[in-house]
């Protein structure tokens, strides 16, 4: 049974009563998350998972109520905690609870923007507890009684980016029509509980094993130093130069690249980075660590979890025309998306044994995200800024100092472009070699397409 009930202090609470609960073992995603989390402290609230979205053309608080109640029900991973019981994460599905809901009123539809905009900064400024209450933090603002503006924000050990947009579809579809019922014949994805069973089986054993010993292997074997490494007086508060490479056309080149090479766009940006990367660090073996989906089956491409992790890319030579590169770098890819679910804080320990024993491990410091998804482009967008008509360059922030990160790469869809969004170590990479490396990936790829 569920209910939800005004209080006078400008909030709402949303409640599920009898909904299934549990608690088993916590997933590999669950796993790496909060072990990242725990290592950044203060600073986890980088990681939470965030939205703020137009309603429109607005609709009322009831319909509104009743569809995140709804969504709490079906995507379990929103009920979920995380404690630490005996020296082993364990996951906690709660039953019952309730969920607290900020709600704004404003004057006008703008108005309601900016106290959107200024209710996400606060709610994703503040770090979740995993053990204490739910992974969601909710808020809504109203215009005329209408709710015009949604704001969501969840813990990384909720969602990540692909699981937001597939809540975000389930939402809609709940706050416009479809039933629960509907939603539940309609998708048959898995529960964090249903995940962590299946990793705990024999198979799910073997496929752990597996993946760990692939970058083991790989880590042994891989180049010793991708960057020079920062000089001995670099400034250990400097901070990471964030690069912003927006691009409308390559929309149309990927595609058409991928088509002439006979590969996925995917594989085609990858190699371009490869290739770049390779350039600017006179290296001709690379290897990277990419976060892969891991969303190849029908259960998991549906799921509201967190399912992202860390495969390992691994190209022995970069080939002297482009198109030979990526025919190299297929392989390897492949090879890091089967080996990209694991259980992270064991692979980390096997890691520090092998480091403490002597054994000099590959640099792994260079992160590339693809963070495309069909669903991207259905997703409600609140910029009100137009697209971007040809390629522009900023450097709009920078950030701390992230231990064993030299490069961050993230391929992100946004309305009308792609944009590749870079951060470096200032120590290494200065911002004119940063912009060559972005400006020639995009460069690789219009030649390709062309």
């Amino acid at each position: 049974m569920d209910a939800a009930s005004e209080t006078p202090d400008g909030r709402t609470e949303l409640t599920v009563r009898g909904a299934r609960g549990g608690r088993g073992p916590a997933t590999w995603g669950q796993r790496a998350i909060h072990s990242a989390l725990v290592a950044l402290g203060p600073e986890a609230h980088r990681y939470n998972v965030r939205l703020a979205a137009p309603v429109e053309p607005g609709l009322p608080l009831d319909q509104v109520r009743r569809a995140f109640t709804d969504l709490l029900h079906l995507h379990e991973a929103l009920r979920t905690r995380l404690l630490v019981e005996d020296g082993e994460l364990v996951q906690v599905l709660d039953p019952d609870g309730a969920l607290p809901v900020g709600l704004l009123h404003r004057d006008t539809p703008e108005q309601a923007a900016e106290a959107a905009a200024e209710l996400l900064a606060a709610y994703a400024a503040v770090p979740f507890d995993p053990a204490d209450g739910w992974p969601v933090r909710l808020g809504l603002v109203l215009v005329d009684g209408l709710v015009r503006q949604a704001v969501l924000v969840l813990s990384h050990t909720a969602a990540d980016g692909w699981g937001m947009r597939r809540l975000v579809r389930d939402l809609v579809l709940l706050a416009t029509g479809t039933t629960l019922e509907q939603l539940r014949a309609a998708r048959g994805f898995a529960q964090p509980l249903d995940e962590a069973a299946e990793q705990c089986s024999p198979r799910g054993r073997r496929r752990d094993a597996a993946a760990r010993r692939h970058w083991r292997d790989k880590l042994r074997t891989g180049p010793r130093t991708l960057l020079p490494p920062p000089p001995a007086d670099a400034d250990p508060e400097r901070r990471f130069p964030l690069a912003v490479l927006r691009s409308p056309e390559l929309v149309a080149a990927l595609p058409a690249a991928a088509a002439r090479l006979r590969t996925s766009d995917a594989t085609v940006l990858l190699a371009a980075a490869a290739t770049r990367l390779g350039l600017l660090a006179g290296r001709r073996e690379l290897l990277f660590q990419v976060v892969v989906g891991n969303r190849f089956t029908e259960q998991a491409a549906e799921a509201v979890t967190t399912l992202a992790q860390e495969g390992l890319f691994h190209l022995p030579e970069l080939a002297g025309e482009f198109a030979e590169t990526v025919r190299r770098c297929q392989g390897p890819a492949l090879s890091a998306y089967r080996h990209s679910g694991y259980d992270k804080p064991q692979l980390a320990a096997e890691l520090a044994e092998l480091r403490s024993s002597g054994v000099e491990l590959a640099d792994h410091s260079v992160f590339w995200n693809d963070t495309r998804d069909p669903l991207a482009a259905a997703m409600p967008d609140g910029s009100a800024e137009p697209p971007a008509v040809r390629r522009e360059l900023t450097f709009p922030d920078t950030f701390p100092l992230r231990p064993g990160v030299s490069v961050a790469v993230d391929v992100v869809a946004v309305p009308g472009a792609i944009e590749l969004l870079m951060v470096a170590d200032s120590a290494l990479l200065d911002r004119e070699r940063m912009a060559q490396f972005l400006c020639g990936v995009e460069e690789l790829v219009l030649e390709a397409a062309r």
